[in-house]
């Protein structure tokens, strides 16, 4: 097996040490290695949809970095239907985008946030 040094914040650390205790995993490689072979599958299932469809996408992000999430919405607002905003606590923000129209245009919209580096949370469910 290859071995890879990654670079992790403290909480994302202690975060893979709770899932590592409560679902039994042996270490925190295992967490990494099925963390992976999970996103891999949603990238590939997502890849391969095709056609119109309705999505909803859920981030969460710091206050700080409102700029950047209208930054990347604007480029999608042929798919955007509805944006909620709402605060929450500890200066973080709820965003929740309702989507209508072309599948990938949806999936090229959540991989612009899900790699922003400024997003604490971000899910595409499609309907």
């Amino acid at each position: 097996m290859v071995i890879v040094s990654v670079s992790l914040s403290k909480k994302l650390l202690e975060d893979i040490d709770c899932i590592k205790d409560e679902m039994g995993f042996s270490g925190r490689s295992d967490v990494i290695r099925a963390s992976a072979r999970m996103l891999i599958a949603d990238n590939r299932e997502k890849a391969e949809m095709v056609g119109d469809t309705n999505s909803v996408l859920t981030l969460i992000h710091n206050q700080d970095v409102e700029d950047k999430v209208t930054e990347i919405k604007h480029d999608y607002e042929d798919i955007i239907s509805t944006q909620i905003h709402s605060h929450l606590k500890e200066h973080k923000c709820l965003e929740i985008f309702i989507l209508d129209g072309d599948v990938h245009r949806m999936y090229q919209l959540a991989k612009m946030f899900q790699t922003s580096s400024k997003m604490d949370y971000v899910k595409l469910t499609v309907v």
